[in-house]
């Protein structure tokens, strides 16, 4: 595949753009947390990073100066020409101007290589952005993922049973979440209206359950969170459009209360659950009557 973006030459030197509202750009410029950023993702002078969003390069300048290749993908093509030369031109930095949600990975990597990933994600396109790296083959997929996300979102994303939601078991499916530091709207300018957290996300060698078919798992889960203020048995029933009595069976033959909320439930009762509705043909019925 074609790159569908333009390395840009280290000589390009355009005025420096200013944050844009319509990208979602919030500069991060508390020096204490940029080292925590960098602290959390543990680099060693052999290590590939492809950094997401480096905006003015304040976190990049500290990525260059650990890593042995820093690749970074800025959809702000004013901001990603202006980023060398305010560097002052590394030689192991890397600059493209790109959508991360689109660009071709493979093409951006140059091959099969062990990378991390490092990202101030504007909230918008955190979630998309997040799910493309889970998501990815195993020979693109990156070590780990150091982000920057909604401080709401960090806490999705790093929740445990009694508190899940479907981006919890969407990301822990795939990883192992852990929150690094909270910053407060003041670390960024302009600051933004609400909190933020960095979240580190190792990936997981194998996905935290055995199921045979991730897209049919997350069509259950996805249901299961359809009414998620609702028992599970309802949700189930309305999310499957299924009726009451058969979610009951479903849910009586993996175990579970029905009386419980999606949100209670682990990674491993999702396994559960699923296993039942995929021997008794539900993944398949469901499957049908989308196609």
């Amino acid at each position: 595949m074609t790159v569908s973006a333009t390395v840009l030459s280290t000589a390009a030197r355009p005025p420096a753009a200013k944050p844009r509202k319509a990208l979602g750009q919030h500069f991060l410029v508390d020096a204490g947390i940029l080292d925590r950023i960098t602290a959390a993702a543990e680099l060693s002078p052999e290590d590939v990073v492809l950094e997401v969003g480096p905006g003015r390069g304040a976190l990049t300048r500290r990525l260059a100066q650990r890593a042995a290749r820093v690749i970074t993908v800025e959809l702000d093509a004013g901001l990603a020409a202006a980023l060398p030369g305010r560097l002052g031109q590394p030689a192991n930095l890397e600059v493209m101007a790109a959508d991360a949600r689109t660009v071709d990975i493979a093409a951006l990597l140059g091959g099969p290589v062990s990378y991390k990933v490092i990202a101030n994600l504007p909230y918008y396109a955190a979630n998309p952005i997040l799910r493309r790296f889970l998501e990815l083959e195993a020979d693109w997929r990156p070590q780990s993922l150091t982000v920057m996300v909604q401080r709401e979102v960090a806490e999705s994303l790093t929740a445990a049973p009694g508190k899940m939601s479907l981006l919890s078991v969407a990301t822990q499916y795939y990883a192992i979440p852990r929150l690094i530091c909270v910053a407060p709207p003041a670390a960024f300018r302009p600051p933004p209206k609400v909190a933020s957290a960095v979240v580190r996300l190792d990936l997981r060698p194998e996905p935290a359950v055995a199921v045979d078919d991730a897209d049919r798992f997350f069509v259950l889960a996805r249901a299961g969170f359809s009414a998620p203020r609702k028992q599970l048995r309802n949700s189930l029933a309305q999310g499957l459009n299924r009726p009451g009595n058969v979610v009951d069976q479903l849910l009586a033959a993996a175990g579970i209360e029905g009386r419980r909320r999606a949100e209670t439930l682990s990674l491993e009762e999702w396994a559960a659950v699923y296993g039942v509705w995929r021997a008794a043909g539900g993944a398949a019925a469901v499957e049908g009557e989308t196609a």
